[in-house]
């Protein structure tokens, strides 16, 4: 309630014609208590600290393996990097005052929100914290950790420890996402007054910051946890934990980072829907005004929340993806090792960590292939933001193929079969190579460039039914090439991996679950510059906000256009990727599961029978999960937005001075209204989310008993997690799908097409845009979190199932 009031008591003064001054949300700025501190010791006490930090974190890494000093070394490059990429946007000027101002504006306002979104996360993780905790403390423990004397109070408090770091470092990865992008906001605005260019290489740099951070974060955060669980527990060491087990001790990691970014992304998602429904619903469609129109009560509302659900979330949403994809991977290497009685183990196990090292690299070389040496003009740029942004990821792509080779044969020869780096190298190319489909696909069906989007656009003209019509059956066309692609790739990556040469000492082959590991880390291998792309969106809609805002000219407004519609695809490429990788990475998981069970349960578990009644019902239960779970996300933002547009219309019924530039809009009561509501309302869906698994497990665990079938409970839950990340890849497929193409359908008619603004075939593209909000921005990327949370958590409650 603290930002609430703080945004309630704004000073609102006058509002002179053509306003050129905004208020700021809050009487002061947030800096999060951990920088408060760090900005209070002395520089040189602050220095020998970090020196120090350094020095214990590189003796560790000696300690462990040379590959970790390895890892260690690129993430600190790369954070220095990033350093350098902050100080150059930093150095770009922000533009006239009343730029500032609005920027100001929406800063506080989403500092505000992201304060107090993230105490009430923090103070859920503590609870489930203490959950884990004490179920640890009475659960069993596997065969291996008793013979190392691994107790079951010292797993307790490893996996607590790993789930509160990973927790902590996903909450970070939010907040980094949304401070870039709070600031890069109004300098790209500024920037698009001289050149498009500078515009766009302003936007690609600040989103690179960001990426890098959070890529480079997971890494770290994840060699960190493995080599100090290395050494403190001194693995491989006579009657000690072997080095094959210790990625089972990381599963808390990837648990705590889903964690937080399902309720990130629920929240952020709901926040920003909810303003954007409302500001469009009353200002476009009722009052006709264009698109954030200083005049619209809820404009400044939507802005902040283009930071806080596409920035803060989607930084959290990647963050656990990858973690969860290496320690995930990592489980199956040492699983295939241990069984191929690998002599050194190591190369299997860490690879994921130098992949991913890689993909700050090769990414750190797209960013900044991406220059702004020519002059692409003010009015009518001479290249297209897109095909600019598409060479950075081609040159990404092709750095990501040569490092990516050079890394399976450094890691993954091994004289038991000379050749299995070569089949492992090819497995990665067709991770990379789905990447790029998954990326040019969802282009396709997204960009107003294409076929389909234009045929949208058209069904509009024939009114708003039509335009819902086509834009549901777009949605579900879009569903057939990703899938069509995923198994492709999940079966072409297997029997890579199968024939790799890899047998276990019966002389069966066992690379081809490790073989589709290693096309989800090619797939994510240039993940980095992926998401700087993805932050290139919310960056470029707030840059024109803000120009439209402070009544820049049409010629800077056109090119912040230009921008904020490429960035509506990349938003949109960026959600089919992370679908995609989302159904590779939840398949490696449900594998871990099921070795995870099998050791615990010390009876093989190696398929899941359908055809037994229960297990079925699993399945059907997990379906439902998905479904129930989406329409508690849409829902939640049209509650929100039916507030929001009552809002809005009492204020343009009560203020009718508004209209006419003579009276000033309340944009803190709108603020106000979706930050109290987006708390509120996401906190359902996400119990929903992480109670279903356990109570389905527990009571069919129970069931089992009373049967005679111990490993009931955790065949449900296989089946149950199997159905659930099917439907939920379908699921998400369509609503992100939907939702970007009635988006851009819109946009194209604002171009100038079909009547272009305040048409009749515009008003309708914009109910097909507001329906597909929820789609695109809330229900759809909460899916992708959904789906590997559930598989994480399953990892982490497996001994409660058995």
């Amino acid at each position: 309630m603290m930002m609430v009031d703080d945004v309630e008591n704004g000073s609102m003064g006058p509002f002179v014609d053509r306003p050129r001054t905004f208020p700021a949300m809050r009487s002061k700025t947030y800096t999060p208590l951990v920088f408060r501190m760090l900005m209070g010791i002395n520089v040189r006490v602050l220095i020998i600290l970090l020196f120090l930090g350094l020095g214990a974190v590189f003796y560790i890494g000696s300690r462990t393996s040379p590959i970790i000093v390895f890892v260690f070394t690129i993430c600190i490059i790369s954070f220095c990097f990033s350093i350098y990429l902050t100080k150059w946007v930093l150095d770009k000027d922000e533009g006239p005052l009343e730029m500032t101002q609005i920027s100001d504006a929406i800063r506080d306002g989403a500092e505000g929100f992201f304060r107090t979104q993230y105490g009430t996360i923090s103070k859920m993780a503590m609870l489930l914290a203490f959950v884990i905790l004490s179920i640890y403390m009475f659960r069993s423990t596997t065969p291996q950790q008793e013979s190392t004397g691994l107790g079951r109070t010292t797993n307790a408090f490893i996996t607590v420890a790993a789930f509160l770091l990973g927790a902590l470092c996903s909450g970070a990865a939010g907040y980094v996402g949304m401070w870039v992008s709070v600031r890069a906001n109004v300098r790209v605005a500024s920037a698009a007054r001289r050149s498009a260019r500078e515009a766009l290489q302003i936007a690609v740099r600040a989103g690179g910051f960001s990426a890098i951070i959070v890529v480079g974060m997971a890494v770290l955060g994840v060699a960190i946890l493995y080599a100090t669980f290395y050494v403190c527990l001194g693995v491989d060491l006579p009657g000690s934990l072997k080095v094959t087990d210790l990625p089972l001790l990381l599963v808390g990691y990837g648990f705590g980072a889903s964690f937080v970014a399902l309720f990130a992304q629920l929240g952020g998602g709901i926040y920003t829907k909810a303003a954007d429904v409302g500001a469009d619903l009353v200002g476009k469609v009722e009052q006709g005004i264009p698109e954030d129109d200083p005049r619209n009560p809820a404009v400044i509302a939507d802005l902040v929340g283009d930071n806080v659900g596409d920035c803060a979330a989607r930084g959290a949403d990647l963050f656990e993806s990858i973690a969860a994809e290496i320690i995930s991977a990592m489980i199956l290497g040492g699983t295939m090792a241990q069984r191929c009685k690998i002599e050194d183990p190591s190369g299997f196990i860490l690879f994921p960590l130098v992949v991913h090292s890689f993909d700050l690299v090769v990414s750190s070389i797209g960013i900044l292939s991406i220059r702004g040496s020519r002059d692409s003009g003010v009015k009518v740029p001479v290249e297209d933001p897109m095909a600019i942004l598409q060479k950075g990821y081609s040159v990404t792509i092709f750095f990501a193929v040569l490092a990516f080779g050079a890394s399976t044969r450094w890691l993954l020869y091994t004289e038991q079969a000379p050749t299995a780096w070569l089949n492992f190298a090819l497995c990665g190319l067709v991770g990379i190579i789905t990447a790029y489909l998954f990326v040019w696909i969802t282009k396709y069906y997204t960009d107003y460039k294409h076929e389909p989007v234009r045929t949208l656009a058209l069904s509009s003209a024939t009114g708003h039914g039509t335009n819902i019509i086509a834009g549901v059956s777009l949605g579900l066309e879009s569903t057939a090439l990703p899938v069509l692609v995923i198994s492709v790739s999940i079966i072409s990556a297997y029997w890579l991996g199968h024939t790799s040469g890899l047998v276990d000492s019966s002389g069966a082959p066992t690379g081809g679950l490790f073989g589709t590991a290693v096309a989800t880390m090619g797939m994510l291998s240039t993940a980095a510059y992926v998401l700087t792309m993805d932050m290139f969106g919310p960056i470029a809609d707030n840059a024109g906000g803000i120009a439209e805002m402070s009544q820049q000219p049409e010629s800077v407004r056109e090119i912040t256009d230009l921008l904020d519609a490429v960035g509506n695809t990349t938003k949109a490429t960026t959600k089919g990727f992370a679908i995609g990788s989302a159904a590779l990475a939840s398949f490696l998981l449900f594998s871990a599961y099921m070795d995870e069970v099998a050791a615990f349960s010390g009876n093989p578990f190696k398929e899941v029978d359908i055809a037994i009644p229960e297990v079925f019902v699993g399945g059907l239960l997990g379906s439902m999960l998905i479904f129930v779970f989406s329409a508690w996300a849409c829902s939640a933002v049209g509650r929100t937005a039916q507030e929001v547009v009552n809002e809005v219309r009492r204020q343009f019924i009560e203020r009718p001075g508004i209209m006419d530039y003579k009276e000033k809009p309340d944009y803190g009561r709108c603020v106000a209204i979706v930050a109290t509501a987006s708390l509120r309302e996401m906190i359902k869906p996400g119990a929903l989310a992480i109670i279903s698994p356990i109570a389905v497990g527990f009571i069919f665990k129970l069931l089992g008993r009373l049967t005679d079938h111990p490993l009931l409970g955790a065949k449900v839950v296989a089946s149950m997690l199997m159905f659930a990340t099917v439907s939920g890849i379908l699921m998400a497929l369509f609503l992100n799908t939907a939702g970007g193409a009635w988006d851009n359908a819109k946009k194209f008619i604002e171009t100038g097409a079909l009547g272009g603004k305040g048409s009749d075939c515009h008003k309708a593209a914009v109910t097909g845009d507001t329906v597909g909000d929820p789609f695109k921005d809330t229900a759809g990327p909460s899916i992708h979190v959904l789906i590997k949370m559930l598989a994480t958590i399953t990892l982490v409650m497996a001994p409660i199932f058995l």
